[in-house]
């Protein structure tokens, strides 16, 4: 079978489907039974019901952002493996650059050249590492995570110098910044627009009260940026 063969297999997008339907099923009955619970503990309906409708909104709106990424991530690893990995955990960035380090290491020049060789071979690699690297974090967090909040807190109290130490750690997170941009001036002007873009819709929400421009915050940086980067290629000429 061929790379987009497999990525794009019945048999994948049954056990994705399959798997799917599991966490949905588990998360209508865990909110089942927590509605149930907040009944018996005195809440009233109607207060139930408001809280569940803000709820619906603040999760259906930003998966507009998560709807575009599944559209990008597909074209280099298929719609079956890119919609199970943006809908159970992961995102856009983690996912792409998970993928991306994959196909680099056996010597592609990114992960989109791979896909256009139609290698086979990567596939398996690439869902393990997009796997086992975010595992990796979610078990982290379940042995460690209270001794780090802990740590945290403490250096948020420590004055100036635990407020730069916490910085310095949230810095961290745009380890892949320098990579992208490493890959010429479109990837550095896409980046720019993008950010344009995310301080416009804070300036405008925050200016005009219309706090609901922070919901599609991501989803405009997204949809704009990636046209912003066809102009750039005509641009730039690469």
């Amino acid at each position: 079978m061929t790379y987009f063969g497999i990525f794009n297999s019945l048999l994948l997008f049954i056990m994705v489907i399959a798997a799917i339907v599991f966490i949905f099923l588990y998360s209508l009955i865990t909110y089942i039974t927590a509605y149930r619970h907040a009944l018996e503990l005195g809440y009233k309906k109607e207060k139930l019901q408001e809280i569940t409708k803000s709820a619906l909104v603040f999760t259906v709106v930003p998966s507009i952002a998560i709807v575009i990424g599944l559209i990008t991530l597909s074209a280099v690893i298929g719609i079956p493996w890119s919609w199970f990995r943006l809908s159970v955990v992961g995102s856009v960035t983690y996912e792409l650059m998970a993928a991306d380090m994959t196909a680099t290491g056996a010597g592609y020049e990114s992960i989109a050249a791979l896909a256009q060789t139609g290698d086979p071979k990567l596939v398996a690699t690439i869902m393990f590492v997009m796997s086992f690297c975010i595992v990796c974090g979610i078990l982290a967090t379940l042995f460690f995570n209270k001794g780090f909040n802990g740590a945290i807190s403490k250096m948020n109290n420590a004055g100036p110098v635990g407020a730069l130490i916490v910085s310095s750690l949230l810095l961290a997170l745009t380890v892949n910044i320098p990579l992208q941009v490493a890959k010429g001036p479109v990837y550095i002007a896409t980046m720019i627009t993008s950010a344009l873009i995310s301080l416009l819709c804070r300036v405008l929400a925050k200016k005009t009260g219309q706090k609901w421009l922070s919901s599609f915050e991501m989803a405009l940086c997204l949809i704009l940026g990636m046209a912003s980067s066809l102009v750039w290629v005509q641009v730039f000429g690469a």
